[in-house]
């Protein structure tokens, strides 16, 4: 039986190219994705080991105990503690190191690379006896001398477009500074080379900016020296001994945590490719099987058993799979080179190094496009098994038992009902937790489960009913619809492949598409201002100062600070933001059940709708509550409760008393700007960030640029939705290809027949191409109809998250997916509808 499936897969090996490319696509991103994976995290480990090579031991200070007022933490680590580790035995060298955070402009005045603070690093460089230092070796100009000096890393220069002798503007915590760049450097630190910034400055500077002078933040041990050894040396409770490979393995894991959400994406894609492309594996064979049935009845008929046939097409699918497997394995390694430039920018690259090549990839590609083959043939080759001898031979073609139509139509409806039911169920909730998340992912499995069970009966009714428009086109319009017809299960099956990814692509687009009109009014019904100037990370603030240059700048009407903080009431902690009673109702749109902004003051706060029904009062009534942690509970009067408003936060009070307990006392988080008419530019713009001293710190943005930050998730829900696009199109063109193909080699006696009666060559290619648009459009209707539920059943609980959500039908996508869908009919068509019509009529007739 191996050498008869051997035969069989060089027999059909035209046939089954389509099924290889399939299987191929989803492995290639199962192993691209892994070996991906596995390089950076590689990489990221060797550029770590790099970093601390030479490293034996690293002292840092502790944190002091929560409470206890003491010296600043780095405080311990000084001159004197140098001296005494340098006579460690084993000790060969001592480095101490000043470290801390500070973010640059680039070149033309942009903040670079400030959405990642935990990496814009900032370090003294501390030359050894030769003048230099190892940990940043000299790639341009000079180490810095001065406080007016500064180097940076290769990698920040390129993306800043920096070059020796400009000048940067940066900040590190407080004031924007101005230094001149005299040197660039490079560096094996990860979290420079996973998309992050390194500032250098001489050591008496990074001592002012990040420490005292005389202290440092962490000092390295080079040499043989052990951690017990060094401990016994430090102050008790104030600093901590760790060995270089320890930091070396904590620092490469912390940054492939940072990062790991780049390999989400392929991942995702590996899987809609895999589950789509199963089908297009059962269709084929399904239709190989059906085509041999001649042929399975001769083998049984001599004596095969069923066992013996099942083991023959199981065969077949672990040859098909090793086959995909390799070529997808291939496919996968080039893959895996590109993810880091296709998934980084210049703004967040990706680390680049060798491909890490180990098993786990391996055993996917093997596991998967064998195991799914094997999986997928499993079915067709139990039928074919099922099939009497006697029986087979009579007819080529069986068609479904009523038992198995009717357990069909049964298995459908309860999923139907299922899917439908607990999709439905989910429109009353309008709360998206994590719960209500997993039964809409629930209910929309079951209900493309549903709609694949239930295709093959629907395909008659619907396709009957579109042939309408075939029938336009005569006889090969009908004829293209009755082929459509002949085999429901094996229609059904080729257009499901494009229904679920025409479901994926018109569900994402419409609860995308309503997201953004959602976000869009949230921002216009709470927001009259027309620019926030607010801090890029929750550890930085604005200089209160900064509020009168922005008042004074010219085109500018209002300007109000908001300072915000925590609200303890009682068990539960809620925002509050602190505002200018005169000025705060010019930039903010607040909508009162009750009470006024206007009465705002030292005691006294005001109180969304829910938190007021949280905390049962109302105006006039008194909150127990403190402002900010570590103070004393005290009773608040409410003067006032309005509507939820995303701007306002939870509760409002008076700024004089809010600025006073936030994180950084004394300092506000936002500006909210209203200009003159409304106007909005860039030259305003300009001026506002001119009015805050260019501080990379400071982001200035308009409403238009609130939106699309609010809507950042939806860009990486559009790329998802046309890559899940892209793979359906491909997919659904090979299995449609893959049909055709298979059909015309079945009907070849009938297409001669056609020929020897007079059809042209041209009305048999309009049969075929009518036929492939009428599966395509089949498959489309059911995908858009699934689609479309979905995303109205699971709309409702954004719905409970955004006030402002409606249902919107991005018509434009969905005409466009239409389009897409009805081409693939058409361009698939064309290489088996061009060999329908090379058919000889008298060859032809005559096949057996």
């Amino acid at each position: 039986m191996l050498r008869t499936a051997l035969r069989n897969v060089l027999a059909h090996k035209a046939r089954l190219v389509m099924t290889v490319l399939a299987v191929c696509l989803g492995v290639a991103f199962v192993c691209g994705t892994l070996v991906f994976a596995e390089s950076s995290a590689a990489a990221y480990r060797g550029a770590a080991s790099k970093n601390f090579a030479g490293i034996a031991v690293t002292v840092t200070p502790k944190d002091p105990p929560p409470g206890t007022p003491a010296d600043r933490p780095a405080d311990v680590l000084d001159d004197a503690l140098v001296r005494k580790l340098a006579g460690v035995p084993g000790v060969t060298a001592v480095r101490p190191s000043v470290d801390g955070s500070a973010t640059l402009n680039a070149a033309d005045g942009s903040p670079l690379r400030a959405g990642k603070a935990w990496a814009n690093l900032a370090a003294a460089y501390v030359p050894n006896a030769d003048g230099k230092d190892s940990r940043y070796p000299l790639a341009e100009g000079r180490a810095p001398a001065n406080d007016g000096e500064m180097a940076v890393d290769r990698g920040t220069a390129d993306a800043g477009h920096l070059r020796v002798g400009d000048l940067v503007t940066l900040a590190t915590d407080g004031p924007v500074m101005t230094k001149r760049l005299v040197g660039i450097v490079t560096t094996e630190d990860t979290r420079v080379t996973a998309g992050g910034t390194l500032a250098l400055f001489d050591k008496a500077t990074a001592q002012r900016l990040f420490t005292t002078p005389g202290h440092y933040t962490s000092i390295d041990l080079a040499g043989e020296a052990r951690t017990d050894q060094v401990t016994a040396l430090l102050p008790a409770d104030r600093a901590l001994a760790t060995s270089g490979a320890a930091q070396a393995a904590q620092q490469a894991t912390n940054v492939d945590m940072m990062t790991r959400g780049h390999q989400k994406m392929p991942k995702i894609f590996a899987g809609v490719a895999l589950f789509i492309g199963s089908f297009l594996i059962v269709n084929t064979f399904t239709m190989l099987v059906s085509r041999r049935t001649r042929e399975i009845a001769l083998l049984r008929a001599i004596g095969a058993t069923r066992r013996q046939v099942v083991r023959s097409v199981l065969w077949e699918a672990v040859l098909v799979g090793l086959a995909a497997s390799a070529a997808g394995f291939v496919a996968g390694l080039g893959i895996a080179s590109v993810l880091p430039d296709l998934l980084g920018t210049a703004q967040d690259p990706l680390p680049h190094g060798p491909l890490v090549i180990g098993a786990r990839p391996v055993v996917a590609a093997l596991g998967v496009g064998v195991g799914i083959t094997v999986l997928a043939a499993w079915l067709p080759s139990r039928r074919a098994a099922k099939i009497a001898p006697i029986e087979a031979l009579r007819s080529a073609e069986q068609p479904p038992t009523p038992a198995a139509s009717r357990t069909r139509t049964a298995l459908g409806a309860i999923l139907l009902v299922a899917g439908a039911g607990l999709l439905v169920s989910l429109t009353g909730a309008k709360d998206a937790s994590d719960a209500n998340l997993q039964n809409a992912m629930a209910g929309c499995a079951l209900l493309v489960a549903a709609l694949i069970t239930l295709a093959p009966l629907l395909a008659v009714p619907v396709i009957r009913l579109g042939g309408r428009l075939t029938g336009r086109f005569g006889v090969t319009g009908r004829l293209a619809r009755e082929n459509a017809l002949r085999d429901p299960r094996r229609t059904a099956a080729t257009a499901s492949v494009l229904m679920i990814s025409t479901a994926l692509v018109a569900g994402l687009a419409v609860i995308g598409d309503s997201t953004s009109g959602a976000l869009d009014r949230q921002a216009a019904s709470g927001l009259s201002a027309d620019y926030v100037i607010g801090s890029r990370t929750t550890t930085t603030a604005i200089d209160p100062a900064a509020l009168k240059r922005v008042a004074d700048t010219p085109g500018v009407e209002t300007a109000s600070a908001v300072a915000d903080s925590t609200l303890f009431t009682g068990g539960t902690v809620r925002s509050i933001s602190g505002v200018d009673p005169a000025t705060v109702d010019r930039v903010v749109q607040l909508d009162f059940v009750s009470g006024s902004s206007k009465d705002l003051g030292p005691g006294r706060i005001a109180l969304s709708s829910s938190v007021a029904r949280e905390q049962g009062v109302s105006t006039g009534g008194t909150v127990n509550a403190h402002i900010g942690p570590g103070n004393d509970f005290k009773p608040y009067t409410v003067v006032g409760v309005y509507r939820d408003n995303p701007i306002a936060d939870d509760a409002l009070g008076a700024r004089s008393e809010v600025q006073e307990h936030s994180f950084k006392p004394g300092t506000v988080q936002r500006i909210l700007v209203r200009t003159d008419g409304g106007a909005v530019s860039k030259t305003t713009g300009d001026r506002l960030r001119t009015a805050t001293g260019n501080s990379p710190l400071v982001q200035v943005k308009d409403r238009e640029e609130l939106v699309h930050e609010a809507a950042g998730s939806l860009g990486e829900l559009l790329t998802l939705m046309y890559g899940l696009l892209a793979i359906g199109v491909v997919i659904s063109l090979l299995g449609i290809v893959n049909t055709l193909a298979m059909s015309v080699a079945e009907r070849t006696r009938e297409i001669g027949v056609l020929r020897a009666i007079g059809m042209d060559r041209s009305g048999i290619r309009r049969m075929i191409r009518l036929e492939a648009v009428t599966v395509a459009a089949f498959g489309t209707l059911l995908g858009l109809g699934g689609g479309l539920f979905g995303a109205w059943a699971v709309g409702s609980l954004a719905g409970g998250a955004m006030t402002q959500y409606s249902l919107s039908l991005p018509w434009g996508t969905l005409l466009l997916v239409c389009l897409v869908s009805l081409t693939i009919g058409v361009v698939a068509a064309a290489v088996p509808a061009r060999r329908a019509a090379a058919l000889s009529p008298l060859e032809a007739v005559a096949e057996t």
